[in-house]
């Protein structure tokens, strides 16, 4: 047994110096973005925008796949199956604090992904159309007294879902939840007519506002949105303990390197910084961050608990 344990010893210090080399290799072929949602949404967008950067940084190509479904569970089974090497990355997004506690016997755990960095804060926003008769959130309350809204968002146990129980709880009103599959349909179907409000993330409607064609009652960060800074926030409404704000990011799957985490960190928050990307940023509506992984992975612990406790209490269902 001394003879094996030195021979153990020995070996482990001699794959050290392979460990090391392996990781100053790190990356030599493609990396993989694991994009858990069909193109052309602002997650989809912020995914590109960092692949583009980590392409130039890292020395490597990385191929954004898009994987959508199962209330992004299809993407993310993906990504957590992965060899944990840093060549597969995954788009993740707030929907991994939400998904453990609307969809029971996962294949995968939600909060196992090693966090690499909190790339943007989404606000979220409820979007009236520009006629709507109501002029702040206070005259939409007392409509919603005589006559409960219709209002939708992008999904069932959405981010967006949330804040509509909360904000019919707080406000001691019914609102009617119309989830889509997907928010370019919910806001289509609010611009004709059909919905009386939209709380969705800030970016999908930021150009309607902006030209007049819908108006924003709230936005639901701790400070104004720099994309809409007229929209007041629910804190200024006496509603802040009811905020929530979305996010895009970079995550890895379970096992990965926490140098190499650090690495991408640092090369994606680089990335953001130049001016075209900062600029692309800014239109989306999103704010982006400085964060290092462990903000990501506290944010992501704190928001389970407390979504876990809104999906119990309003009694929210996946899809």
């Amino acid at each position: 047994m001394p003879n094996l344990s030195r021979r153990a010893i020995l070996g482990a210090a001699l794959s050290l110096p392979a460990l090391h080399a392996a990781r100053a290799a790190w990356p030599d072929r493609t990396i993989r973005l694991i994009v858990p949602v069909a193109p052309g949404g602002s997650q989809d967008l912020v995914a590109r925008l960092s692949a583009r950067a980590l392409t130039e940084a890292l020395g490597q190509p990385v191929q954004v796949e898009n994987l959508p479904g199962g209330g992004s569970n299809i993407g993310y089974a993906a990504a957590a199956r992965a060899q944990p090497d840093g060549h597969t990355l995954l788009a993740g997004a707030d929907t991994l604090s939400i998904t453990g506690a609307v969809t029971p016997r996962l294949a995968f755990d939600p909060l196992g992904f090693v966090p690499i960095h909190r790339s943007v804060r989404v606000p979220q926003i409820l979007v009236v159309r520009a006629d709507h008769p109501v002029a702040d959130f206070g005259a939409w309350v007392e409509a919603a007294r005589a006559r409960p809204p219709a209002v939708g968002t992008p999904g069932n146990a959405s981010l967006a879902q949330l804040l509509v129980e909360q904000m019919a709880s707080a406000t001691d009103t019914a609102w009617t939840h119309v989830p889509y599959r997907g928010g370019a349909l919910a806001v289509n179907d609010l611009l004709a007519g059909v919905l009386q409000g939209v709380v969705i993330n800030i970016g999908a409607v930021t150009d309607h506002v902006r030209s007049g064609r819908l108006r924003g009652l709230w936005v639901s960060p701790e400070t104004r949105s720099v994309a809409l800074p007229a929209v007041p926030t629910l804190a200024e409404l006496g509603l802040g303990a009811h905020s929530v704000v979305g996010w895009h990011g970079l995550v890895a799957p379970p096992g990965t390197d926490p140098a190499i985490a650090a690495r991408i960190n640092a090369a994606n928050r680089a990335g953001q910084r130049r001016p075209e990307i900062a600029e692309r940023l800014a239109s989306l509506g999103v704010e982006p961050t400085e964060e290092g992984p462990e903000a990501l992975a506290e944010a992501i612990r704190a928001d389970a608990l407390r979504y876990a406790e809104l999906v119990r209490r309003f009694g929210v269902r996946a899809e």
